[in-house]
């Protein structure tokens, strides 16, 4: 099924949904949506969307526990706005778990890759019973929170330029000619305009998140983001996170294989029941 939802900020999200696994209510409408059953929301990375081959095998692999929402982040694929690269994808992460809750799941896993790795983090925060003084406005939204959280590959903190593909990157966010490629050369339409105010950094999110059960996953050879990211996530969490830190993966959806994607829906699985 395929459709369209509005974030809080009037911005059209094109989103991707598969029941996958889920076990229908025999009693209910045949016609209706699960009810009460586990869905994973997915956070792709920047410039991915819901149509490309690595979220498309991200979904599949999770559809085998439980339904599936992809959604393409604003300025990815055939959502509307422009991509503010971590910062307003908050509302398109709330819009889309709302959706799910709207079908009837009661438990909502949200998985995120990379920028969407950091997209979840925030998303838990600031959707949880703990939100930061400033964001106030989220407080009682929880029907757009998550149950549990998985972020992988996703930086610790902003503005990180320690390697070269992080470069790279912002010279495609921070250049005109740069926004240039990313519009035509990766379908990602990316805003022109900094941060203002500067969005609550992914560590600085994650002790708001407890008591939601959360998973870092990172790769040791990750060639965005090295291993202090994910250890400073993990120490930031405390005793209600846990970090797997992958021998030889690399960065994001493309670095995950098939049996890391069984052992992340099993965790999922053991923390819905």
């Amino acid at each position: 099924m395929r459709t369209f939802v509005h974030t809080a900020d009037g911005v059209s999200i094109d989103l991707v949904y598969d029941p996958g696994a889920a076990v229908y209510d025999s009693s209910a409408d045949p016609s209706a949506s699960p009810s009460g059953d586990l869905v994973f929301v997915i956070a792709h990375g920047f410039t991915g969307d819901v149509d490309r081959p690595h979220v498309r095998r991200i979904a599949a692999a999770f559809a085998q526990y439980g339904a599936v929402v992809t959604f393409s982040f604003r300025g990815h694929g055939a959502s509307g706005g422009r991509s503010t690269v971590g910062d307003r994808e908050v509302l398109d992460l709330a819009a889309a778990v709302a959706w799910a809750r709207g079908r009837g799941h009661a438990r909502v896993a949200t998985v995120g890759f990379s920028m969407g790795g950091s997209v979840v983090l925030r998303h838990a925060a600031l959707y949880g019973p703990n939100p930061p003084a400033q964001e106030r406005a989220h407080e009682g939204r929880t029907e757009a929170g998550s149950d549990m959280v998985v972020s992988v590959s996703a930086p610790a903190r902003w503005y990180y330029r320690g390697t070269a593909p992080m470069r790279r990157l912002h010279w495609l966010v921070t250049r005109p000619e740069g926004r240039l490629v990313g519009r035509y050369g990766f379908r990602t339409r990316i805003h022109h305009r900094d941060w203002d105010p500067v969005p609550l950094s992914p560590v600085e999110a994650v002790p708001r998140i407890a008591p939601v059960p959360l998973l870092i996953v990172h790769g040791d050879s990750d060639g965005y983001f090295p291993v202090d990211h994910p250890r400073m996530l993990a120490a930031a969490a405390g005793d209600h996170g846990e970090l797997w830190l992958e021998p030889g993966m690399g960065h994001a959806e493309h670095a995950t294989g098939e049996e890391l994607l069984s052992r992340i829906g099993d965790w999922a699985v053991s923390r819905a029941g």
